[in-house]
């Protein structure tokens, strides 16, 4: 053996090995119970939704309420830079998620509050009516910016919520024609609830100066039948005598000291009664807010509020900062999950279910058996004709196409690319594309050799003739799985994946592996005159 062929012996040795421990010795040790080392059980292929089984969710989200909290908080903008300004209004409404309406302008004022809105409302669109009203209308390239940026938050807060879940190897993407559902895929989860609780959660955390309260009905804290300007009242509950729970009424300022934006972090923690709490930080900016904040309102209450409900209402004794605590009737179980979501962030509009499946594991291990059975009728049929039509230099090409399956696990375990039951059919249409790889050497072969051209002349010949042909065939089908891979979703990408590692490993085991193996057939022979093929 000359020292060039033994180098590409051990290229391929070298790679069967690795490749074929990355990728099937895992499954294998998981079958029979062999030890798995640390390294290699990190690196095991993992299973999609559609085998391992899990949820399937589809959710839209509700990007009006994205576009009425910006309305809201304009709004609200522009009522505190009046009241500065000492310009009075009669109201400030919020008429729709995109506009606002401003009533009882004074005539004599009618110049200052113009100014004041150009500098407060630059999203925004004035129209004058009569009488000191004015309307307020969101732009519309400001409307799509908003709704884009509620869709991409409201995925990646979802995200960041199945991380903290210790989901493996989620599926979370936006589709829909109008850009506003989100596809989630958790496999191997068994708490349903938990998860889409989590998930559909908003968690907006507000901390708000309490006005007055608390007290039992709503109606008492209103003047003249409405809440006063700049409040709102927020339902709460209190254990009142007897350890019973009543709904009790806060009415709280509109425009929140601090919110759930302003968190560095949360954690689950106990209160002074040994009672589950969840205790958070903030962060800079959020810690001055709130000193500021607690500082001007020492002897007053202050409404931790969550998902519009007062949590706890308790007096402010000194400057707060960075640091505070949600107390409250929690279980342990309910602080980790509020704790959860409020380190992920608050979502920025709300979320409706549009479908939801479970896929059961059993079904999962149904579509694997199918899939593995049509693999090795694949595999058998290939071997067959192979051998059949090709004799002995069929034998090279089976070779070649179990080293290229070998590789090709190796690849999606090394990279950690998930199994699906359309990266079986790309797994199965890979094994044709060897074959096909395999087909157009081989009688490229059989035409040097009816050329009257030398065995070892006419395999040399036909893989450097047929390497372009492969390569540009290889390269386009790369470009159609790259944009489906793109454009598709879970599903459809992994097929994608599946395709793309088949079609790399493909090109080395068709061109190189393959070449090796004739190489090696052939080079103890001092004299070839003829090529079983």
């Amino acid at each position: 053996m000359n020292k060039n062929l033994r180098w590409k012996v051990i290229a391929v040795v070298a790679a069967l090995v690795v490749f074929g421990a990355v990728g099937l010795y895992p499954m294998l040790a998981a079958q029979y119970g062999l030890p798995v080392p640390g390294a290699l059980a990190d690196r095991q292929l993992k299973l999609g939704l559609d085998l391992k089984g899990g949820v399937h969710l589809v959710l839209r989200v509700q990007t009006d309420d994205a576009l009425r909290l910006e309305s809201e908080t304009e709004a609200e903008r522009l009522r505190e830079r009046l009241r500065t300004a000492g310009i009075s209004t009669s109201s400030i409404d919020v008429a729709s998620p995109t506009s606002f309406q401003v009533e009882g302008v004074a005539t004599g004022q009618d110049a200052a509050f113009r100014n004041a809105a150009v500098e407060s409302l630059t999203n925004f669109d004035r129209d004058a009516g009569t009488n000191g009203t004015y309307t307020f209308s969101m732009k519309p390239s400001v409307q799509a910016i908003l709704r884009a940026e509620a869709v991409e938050q409201a995925r990646l807060t979802i995200e960041r919520r199945v991380n903290e879940l210790g989901v493996t190897e989620p599926s979370i993407a936006e589709q829909g024609a109008d850009g506003d559902q989100i596809l989630v895929q958790l496999p191997g989860v068994t708490d349903v609830n938990r998860a889409k609780e989590i998930i559909r959660s908003t968690g907006l955390l507000e901390l708000k100066i309490v006005d007055a309260g608390p007290a039992l009905t709503r109606e008492e804290l209103l003047a003249n039948g409405q809440a006063p300007e700049g409040t709102e009242i927020l339902p709460g509950a209190s254990d009142a005598s007897g350890g019973v729970a009543t709904t009790v009424f806060y009415r709280v300022r509109r425009v929140a000291a601090v919110s759930g934006r302003d968190l560095r972090n949360a954690r689950g923690s106990l209160d002074e009664n040994n009672l589950p709490a969840v205790s958070f930080t903030l962060n800079a900016e959020g810690a001055r807010r709130f000193g500021q904040a607690t500082e001007q309102n020492i002897g007053r209450q202050l409404a931790i509020v969550l998902d519009g409900q007062v949590q706890s209402a308790p007096m402010i004794q000194s400057r707060i900062t960075s640091d505070g605590r949600i107390t409250g009737s929690f279980t342990q179980e309910e602080v980790q999950n509020l704790a959860l979501i409020l380190r992920s962030g608050a979502l920025p509009a709300s979320l409706t279910y549009l479908e939801e499946r479970t896929i059961g594991p059993s079904l999962g291990a149904d579509s694997i058996r199918s899939g593995v059975i049509a693999s090795l009728v694949g595999l058998v049929l290939i071997i067959l004709f192979m051998l059949t039509y090709y004799k002995l230099s069929g034998v090279n090409a089976v070779v070649a196409l179990v080293f290229n399956l070998v590789i090709l696990i190796g690849l999606m375990s090394y990279i950690g690319a998930v199994m699906t039951l359309p990266g079986i059919a790309g797994f199965v249409l890979t094994m044709g594309i060897g074959v096909d790889s395999n087909v157009l050497i081989f009688e490229r072969i059989k035409e040097e050799i009816e050329a009257q051209r030398g065995v070892r002349a006419a395999i040399n010949s036909g893989f450097s003739r047929v390497f372009i042909t492969l390569l540009d065939t290889h390269i386009a089908a790369l470009i159609s799985a790259a944009f489906l891979f793109q454009f598709g979703t879970g599903p459809i990408r992994g097929f994608a994946v599946t395709l793309s590692l088949g079609l790399l490993s493909n090109l080395f085991t068709s061109t190189f592996v393959s070449r090796t193996l004739f190489e090696l057939a052939l080079g103890k022979r001092q004299q070839t005159a003829t090529l079983s093929i």
